[in-house]
């Protein structure tokens, strides 16, 4: 087990499960101290970054980079395994961060994506102001029982990412859309014909 602990083909994997580790401690006890950890992370990040779909989840956003961390150690632990397996000895780290990088990523977005659909948004007051508002299908076809996610901006030109549906038919992927009905955690759309007058403007000057 020491050897294990002290192999430095290792290293890599064990700093990252050191890191989710500290990262969930330091966030556990800033709770208590209204000292949050990530709240720094997020002044530092890029702008384009904390504003992008992927990461417009209905959950905290430490969740994604706690996921990360994990589905990274463990992938990396799960390739040094199997190669070790086979030749009785651990591939230098450097051949293996690649791929467990990107294991890692394929799995922390699904389960964002899993987390994202099971959790209800919480609806804020500036939402309502959304109703009769034109949006556009930004992931996915939604039908009855089944949502999407659609882009609309606000009366102030705010842009936010909501759930929707239709009553009845299929919206589907970028198509133009209007808010018609709040219905607990999602709208309910209305698909806008293309030839409707609003995508008719020049005939009629």
């Amino acid at each position: 087990m020491l050897e294990f602990l002290q192999d430095y083909n290792l290293i890599p994997f064990h700093l990252s499960l050191l890191a989710l580790i500290v990262l969930s401690m330091a966030e556990t006890i800033g709770y208590y101290f209204n000292i949050r950890p990530t709240e720094f992370l997020k002044t530092l990040s890029p702008k384009k970054l904390t504003d992008s779909p992927l990461l417009n989840v209905k959950f905290s956003k430490t969740l994604i980079v706690v996921f990360l961390l994990m589905n990274f150690s463990f992938a990396g632990y799960f390739l040094q395994l199997c190669v070790f397996a086979q030749q009785k000895a651990f591939l230098p780290a450097y051949y293996l961060m690649i791929p467990a990088l990107i294991i890692a990523v394929f799995f922390t977005v699904f389960m964002i994506h899993c987390l994202d659909q099971v959790i209800k948004p919480t609806l804020t007051k500036q939402q309502v102001s959304l109703l009769g508002r034109l949006a556009t299908i930004s992931s996915g076809n939604a039908r009855p029982g089944f949502s999407a996610q659609a882009r609309v901006r606000d009366s102030f030109g705010q842009l936010h990412y909501v759930q929707v549906e239709p009553e009845f038919g299929e919206l589907e992927f970028q198509s133009q859309i209007i808010l018609i009905r709040l219905k607990k955690s999602h709208y309910i759309a209305k698909k806008i014909s293309k030839s409707n007058n609003l995508f008719n403007m020049e005939n009629h000057q």
